[in-house]
């Protein structure tokens, strides 16, 4: 029976996550469904490279290697400043791609080391940004900033080790006659799904929706350049009750899409500010915290109402049951049908997050 190589089956399991991508983005074709489309064409090119026999591929596929760590860059800076990506700020980032072609096209020689640079160079720098913490992406939603971390430091982690797989696959060619490219290659193929599924989840689950469907006319510009950082624990508290203040009478947990930057442009304060103060006044993540209000809005429901449990998780701003359900029961330590069976709950957490006493 004819089987299909790797490759191929990769190739088109990444388009039917291309076509799921852009049915939930209304067929607009971000960086991060074009990151995904360009995966499928490297795969489809190793392909026909290594199974097919296919010459010109192998001057099409060192082109398309080089432009995959320069897009996932551009995609993730996005995530960073949720702002729409200009033509002129993705020119810079053909440079690489645009040397590699020239090479292939003149001198194939250093074309594998030209390879080596990007790939280490741009995960180095995708590295450096996933050292800032889940802060750093400030414009996805805060309850999936963790995942949104994962998948940038498991982008970088590839593409650091790809380009050492790149160098031993170069290597055994250079030292005897390629033997071992095949597994490597088979490797690498695995690991450029990985990474494909990683920026899915980011593009379907992480980034919220058009900056424009939240009123403008709620929002307080931060302010320019980057305050000096809190001095004192009065500092914190002075940011953590704003931020509360913002959460109870304007009720801001209750968007699903709510991001840091959001929360930043509403408080007048800087997001990393804000998210390190929340975190030493409360000893947890800002996306906890968030969960917590949205919880206490959430247990409110259940007692008060007889309304769904499924209706009361959206109100509450939850956008998901799975998480939903975990951030309820670690919060009071029960499931929400059981809280609303109990009545209410005799040793609760408090609806919301206090704040620790002054030191």
């Amino acid at each position: 029976m004819p089987s299909i190589p790797l490759p191929f089956v990769i190739s088109l399991v990444l388009c039917l996550v291309l076509l799921r991508m852009m049915r939930q983005e209304k067929r607009k074709l971000g960086l991060f469904p074009l990151l995904v489309a360009t995966f499928a064409v490297q795969a489809a090119l190793s392909g026909l490279n290594w199974n097919a026999g296919w010459y010109p591929a192998r001057f099409i596929q060192p082109v398309v290697a080089a432009v995959l760590p320069a897009l996932s860059f551009a995609a993730f800076d996005q995530l960073r400043r949720n702002t729409p990506a200009k033509p002129s700020s993705l020119l810079p980032h053909l440079a690489p791609a645009t040397l590699v072609a020239v090479l292939v096209a003149f001198w194939r020689a250093p074309v594998d080391i030209a390879l080596f640079a990007i790939y280490l160079g741009y995960g180095l720098a995708l590295l450096r940004v996933a050292r800032q913490g889940p802060v750093a992406l400030s414009a996805v939603r805060i309850t999936d900033e963790w995942t949104a971390h994962k998948a940038l430091v498991a982008m970088a982690v590839l593409f650091v080790t790809t380009a050492f797989i790149d160098a031993a696959i170069s290597l055994d060619f250079f030292l005897g006659d390629g033997r071992q490219a095949r597994t490597l290659l088979t490797v690498a193929s695995v690991l450029w799904l990985a990474v494909a599924g990683y920026a899915a989840t980011v593009a379907d689950d992480a980034r919220p929706g058009n900056e424009a469907d939240t009123p403008e006319e709620n929002f307080v510009p931060s302010p320019s350049g980057p305050p000096p950082a809190p001095s004192s624990i009065e500092d914190d508290a002075a940011i953590a009750d704003r931020i509360d203040i913002l959460m109870r009478e304007q009720h801001l947990y209750r968007d699903p899409d709510l991001t840091l930057e959001r929360l930043a442009r509403r408080a007048g304060i800087p997001g990393r500010r804000i998210s390190g103060a929340l975190n030493r006044i409360h000893g947890r993540n800002i996306s906890q915290i968030v969960n917590e209000y949205r919880v206490g809005e959430a247990k409110r429901r259940l007692i008060s109402t007889r309304d769904p449990v499924t209706a009361i998780m959206l109100e509450a701003g939850f956008g998901t049951k799975s998480n939903f359900n975990r951030e309820f029961l670690r919060v009071t330590g029960m499931t929400p049908s059981s809280y609303r069976r109990a009545g209410g709950e005799t040793a609760a957490a408090p609806d919301a997050p206090t704040q620790a006493p002054a030191a």
